[in-house]
């Protein structure tokens, strides 16, 4: 079983699939990006590394039995993909907090405002296989827990259920 996790960065993605105990390997995959050098230069605008998904999708063709965390994870082959969504407001709060500028926090709410990750996720992988979870003040252990129902086949899927279209 391949398990994607995804959503608009601040969404709680590795904090939430750190607190798992499944029997999946959790992969990381901006770890993976940075460490294997899975990237294709620098976008100076955002000043962060451009991902090389045909690399990283290859690296990824080669794990089963995995579970994998990024925002960028509902771009590659999986069985389920869970989409992790929080308020926008919750968004610009938890990127200044671990020192992203305003620039990209309200970039980033915008898009999770913009159902941008939700979006993608149903066009690639269909409304049938994605599950959405809303974290915004909700505890990592909570969400896990709800990442572990739906690798257990216990959650139905949800996409679509959650709105922050009124934020805009």
């Amino acid at each position: 079983m391949r398990v994607a996790v995804t959503g608009t960065p601040g969404t709680g993605k590795t904090t939430a699939t750190e607190h798992l105990d499944i029997d999946l390997d959790v992969l990381h995959l901006n770890d993976v990006i940075k460490d294997e050098g899975f990237s294709t230069g620098i976008d100076e605008d955002r000043g962060s590394l451009v991902a090389d998904l045909d690399k990283l999708s290859e690296w990824l063709d080669g794990h089963e039995d995995v579970l994998f965390e990024s925002h960028l994870a509902h771009h590659f082959e999986a069985d389920r993909v869970i989409v992790l969504r929080a308020h926008p407001e919750t968004i610009v709060e938890r990127l200044r907090e671990r020192g992203d500028d305003d620039s990209k926090a309200y970039e980033n709410a915008e898009s999770e405002a913009l159902d941008v990750i939700l979006g993608e996720a149903v066009e690639e992988h269909g409304m049938e296989s994605v599950y959405e979870i809303e974290t915004t003040d909700r505890d990592p252990d909570a969400v896990a827990s709800e990442i572990q129902a739906v690798v257990d086949g216990k959650r139905e899927p949800s996409a679509g259920t959650v709105s922050y279209i009124d934020w805009l």
